[in-house]
């Protein structure tokens, strides 16, 4: 049986009067790639941002490996290997290529962050041939590269991302998706938050799907891509 790497258990967030998230439960295990879909407004981002320490909880719990990680800064997620590239990217403009990649093994003391950032431009060729150029220079596209190549200079144990496809062109929104089934298969577990539910599901062992801040429906990937109310609601069927 896979070990149980994040669980979050009626989790309840409120913007004010407004309750974003109403007591969802999900689950995702080791090794697996998870994805969270929903229509724009579902409460995925705010999801996101309550379990790595961005948003205040109202009420539920937040397990990460069994502890309860409820409250915890974000700076101390990284450290035990919870990680997130933000919607919107969130780069450090006036920073290079490269220093954004150091500031993501900020939390790391070892000798092989070098190793990892040549790793990294393996990935993203575009990123090593501009590494001395400001983030903030780059093409939506780049961003989101360097984004998702951050990131993984953490060492992540469980990579969450939110909505990495938006904003991009056809062209690179499949090589976004090569990518994240790319980090997958070097056994990062990954938990996907994702408008476009067709690309999301088709990388995904399971699912859920969001609607106004409930969990409506979960099961394996497959089956929810190709459930009818998934389709219509979704996928434009």
């Amino acid at each position: 049986m896979a070990n149980t790497l994040l669980k979050v258990n009626d989790l309840k967030v409120a913007y004010g009067g407004i309750q974003a998230v109403k007591g969802i439960s999900f689950e995702v295990n080791e090794g697996e790639l998870v994805s969270l879909i929903g229509a724009n407004g579902a409460g995925k981002t705010t999801t996101l941002k309550a379990i790595t320490g961005l948003q205040p909880v109202a009420a539920g719990g937040i397990e990460f490996f069994g502890r309860s990680i409820k409250g915890q800064g974000a700076w101390d997620l990284v450290r035990q290997g919870l990680v997130m590239v933000p919607e919107g990217r969130g780069v450090f403009a006036r920073m290079t290529i490269t220093e954004n990649l150091q500031m993501g093994a900020f939390s790391r003391q070892d000798s092989e962050i070098p190793d990892d950032i040549d790793k990294v431009f393996g990935v993203f060729p575009r990123l090593k041939e501009r590494r001395n150029q400001l983030a903030g220079t780059l093409s939506g596209g780049e961003q989101q590269m360097l984004a998702l190549g951050r990131a993984l200079m953490a060492r992540p144990k469980v990579l969450l991302m939110d909505e990495p496809s938006m904003g991009l062109s056809p062209i690179l929104v499949d090589k976004i998706f090569e990518v994240v089934a790319e980090i997958h298969s070097r056994g990062v577990t990954i938990l996907l938050v994702e408008q476009n539910a067709s690309r999301a599901l088709a990388l995904a062992d399971r699912g859920y799907v969001m609607e106004s801040g409930e969990i409506t429906m979960a099961g394996e990937a497959k089956a929810l891509l190709n459930d009818p109310k998934v389709r219509a609601a979704y996928l434009g069927e």
